[in-house]
């Protein structure tokens, strides 16, 4: 099938174990399994709209391992915004994206432009690693925007989603197709900026 031109790819990259796959299920199905299976990659659609058109949400849900460079590197220079995920559980997954975010400046260059959400997810989890407060001093050196998430608990996966859709400058961007918004949600968009979730 050849790719859409008005697609919106979004990527999803983390170590293995963060819970990517849970946070992209819980937003496209609204379902978590508790069992792990590691994923190769997996793409997930939905209908959104760009610029008051009907377009597609590309999910690509990357593998944890480094294995697959290349497919790495395509998934960068195709995605219009990325998710950096690391588990509150887990150090060592947040150093885990240290590479991949070098990566995507290297491919992407100028990243001032591209929506990018570093994401602590297991935020449900008692047996900590890292607080709320080393996800924001990153995000804050990587000048991107920082939110904690936990898929199991379904917290903060829809918002992580429309905050990263809400990042998009470069075109409206929105999880609403049939263009009803009740007036609380026209207040926010009006406070928020261009995008809004159903």
């Amino acid at each position: 099938m050849p790719e859409q031109s008005n697609d919106y790819r979004v990527v999803v990259f983390g170590a293995a174990g963060v819970g990517k796959s849970s946070l992209v299920l819980r937003f496209v199905r609204g379902t978590f399994r508790e069992t792990y299976i590691p994923t190769i990659e997996d793409t997930y659609r939905q209908v959104i709209s760009c610029d008051k058109n009907i377009c597609t949400l590309q999910i690509t849900d990357t593998t944890g391992s480094h294995q697959f460079p290349a497919m790495q590197r395509l998934s960068i220079s195709k995605g219009h915004a990325f998710i950096l995920v690391y588990s509150v559980t887990s150090r060592q997954s947040m150093e885990e994206l240290n590479p991949i975010y070098d990566q995507i400046c290297q491919i992407k260059g100028d990243i001032q432009k591209i929506p990018i959400m570093l994401v602590g997810n297991k935020s449900d989890e008692t047996q900590r690693e890292l607080d709320a407060s080393e996800g924001e001093a990153l995000a804050s050196k990587w000048k991107c925007s920082f939110m904690e998430t936990s898929a199991k608990m379904n917290y903060n996966v829809q918002e992580l989603f429309q905050e990263l859709l809400n990042l998009e400058k470069r075109r409206t961007v929105s999880l609403q197709v049939d263009g009803k918004k009740s007036k609380q949600q026209k207040k926010k968009d009006k406070l928020k900026g261009k995008c809004s979730v159903m």
